[in-house]
């Protein structure tokens, strides 16, 4: 076996700054009204990051990319027949990450449009109607459950690799994988190219973040002066 580099670092940070940020909205809208202004700071920065890794799913090192890791049914079947030696996500690896990466782009989004008719509206309310805004909001609530399963099953997963041997968390945090000697380690990009592809991928996530924040929205006309 041989130690290669799979995670580059922009990739881990992503996934530590996604696991604080969803974890401080799951905390806050738990904590009553007063903190649900936080609730939408953390929403906001699972926007920002969501696209920051839709991106990167393109521009990324290889083990990064979607195309490196999309689960085929061919890649499923080798995988459960116990013939899969690869670094990066495995193919149940990589169906968490999409299904995860969906539901809470879904739950980010759908609370840019979410109002509680009471103490919050979120910052794209203004460009909806208010069935949109009911709908998204009752959605928005509906699927919390779904994320807290899907997010135990992540963990679970987690827990059971640690187990079997398989330092996931540590690589995570280091980058550093195992590979077999006769596998392909990942192809290096230059710095220069690298370093490109991140600014893109920022850049991207900050159109996100921008959009999201409604401060394109035009503020509504002051109230007419009552007659007298």
């Amino acid at each position: 076996m041989v130690r290669i580099k799979v995670w580059d670092l922009p990739l881990r940070l992503f996934h530590w700054a996604l696991a604080v940020a969803v974890t401080g909205a799951l905390v806050t809208i738990n904590l009553g009204a007063a903190w649900i202004e936080w609730h939408g700071r953390f929403g906001l920065t699972v926007v920002g990051l969501i696209a920051f890794r839709l991106a990167w799913g393109v521009l990324g090192s290889t083990h990064s990319r979607f195309c490196s890791f999309f689960p085929t049914p061919a890649a499923l079947g080798a995988y459960l027949r116990g013939n899969w030696q690869r670094p990066g996500h495995n193919p149940l690896g990589a169906l968490s990450v999409l299904a995860m990466l969906g539901l809470l782009g879904f739950q980010a989004v759908s609370g840019l449009f979410a109002s509680d008719e009471i103490a919050f509206n979120g910052p794209l309310t203004r460009a909806v109607s208010s069935s949109t805004i009911s709908t998204l909001s009752s959605l928005h609530r509906q699927t919390e459950l779904w994320l807290y399963i899907l997010l135990g099953l992540h963990v679970l997963a987690v827990i059971v690799h640690q187990l079997r041997g398989k330092r996931l968390i540590g690589s995570m945090i280091h980058g550093w994988a195992a590979l077999a000697e006769s596998e392909t380690a990942p192809r290096t990009r230059s710095p220069l190219k690298a370093a490109l592809a991140l600014a893109l991928a920022l850049l991207l996530a900050g159109a996100a973040l921008w959009l999201a924040n409604g401060s394109w929205i035009p503020a509504p006309p002051p109230a007419a002066a009552p007659a007298w």
